[in-house]
């Protein structure tokens, strides 16, 4: 993408996104996000009704007496986006590729979490970390952010969740918000690393999916190409017990994700690519509030 349209992208990604921030997720967003984040003020001696998981047990031990950490709200967050950018993404067949929507999602949470007065940051991940820009405020950090969303090129094809998650657990020493955006086409298992994020962090999973991966169409004889290995072959979609046992296989691996996101407690959801993402954003925000 040269210069000009390059510019010429990111200024019609900025208007539509900044608009739907601005609009319709400005109170969402804040009712759903902010108050995550909690720092120790003081302590002060236990009273009853007290949550017992708020004892300091060092300065109880030391007065004899039981005392209790007393929290406040920060007044601003930092948020992560946790960017899949593996070759996957490279796939669309209906109104737009899986990368596009993703990055105008991105774009859209990044809107949203400037106008709350918050830190945004970038990690892009394929199976190994591409690229991490620090959190900053300000709409030139995030127009800077929207560029490298559109124009970026990662050095690897494949997907490694597990790794992307172990550098935000052990890049950010202070809690943040972590919306994870990837289609999930990962080999390897992540369920591990995504527990220990989100006892740190407040990670939230948002799915990108095309229809054909989901249903295939019945079209004679096809050749499909795995965008992350290179492997190629040849499937016959005229077949009904091809397109059945596709079809199973995409509902077992939905299954098995959803259980993944269940035993981790991270919230999530899934949009396709032809269906409206501001309607699927807006229920991923309704469930927090």
């Amino acid at each position: 993408m040269d210069t000009g349209e390059l510019l010429k992208k990111v200024r019609q990604i900025e208007i539509k996104t900044r608009g739907l921030s601005s609009n319709i997720f400005a109170g969402q967003y804040h009712t759903a996000f902010k108050g995550r984040g909690m720092a120790f003020s003081e302590v002060r001696e236990y009273q009853f009704g007290d949550d017992i998981r708020d004892i300091d047990w060092n300065v109880t031990a030391r007065f004899n007496k039981p005392y209790i950490k007393v929290f406040e709200e920060e007044r601003e967050l930092t948020v992560m986006l946790l960017v899949d950018v593996s070759a996957s993404l490279d796939f669309g067949t209906v109104r737009q590729m899986k990368k596009e929507m993703l990055t105008e999602i991105a774009a859209t949470l990044a809107f949203s979490a400037i106008q709350n007065n918050d830190k945004i940051g970038v990690i892009f991940f394929s199976d190994r970390i591409e690229q991490f820009i620090p959190p900053k405020k300000g709409r030139k950090h995030i127009l800077y952010i929207i560029r490298e969303l559109l124009d970026f090129r990662a050095q690897s094809t494949r997907t490694d969740i597990r790794l992307g998650l172990e550098y935000l657990t052990n890049v950010m020493k202070r809690r943040c918000t972590a919306f994870l955006l990837s289609d999930f086409i990962d080999q390897k298992g992540f369920k591990n690393a995504m527990v220990i994020a989100n006892r740190k962090h407040d990670v939230v999973a948002v799915q990108v999916y095309d229809r054909r991966v989901e249903e295939l169409p019945a079209i004679g004889m096809m050749k499909i190409r795995d965008a992350e290995t290179g492997h190629e072959q040849w499937i016959d979609t005229s077949s009904r017990a091809v397109r059945r046992a596709h079809h199973d296989w995409w509902v077992n691996r939905q299954s098995e994700l959803k259980e993944i996101f269940t035993r981790s407690n991270v919230d999530n959801v899934s949009v396709r690519t032809d269906q409206d993402y501001v309607k699927a954003l807006m229920s991923l925000f309704a469930k927090r509030n």
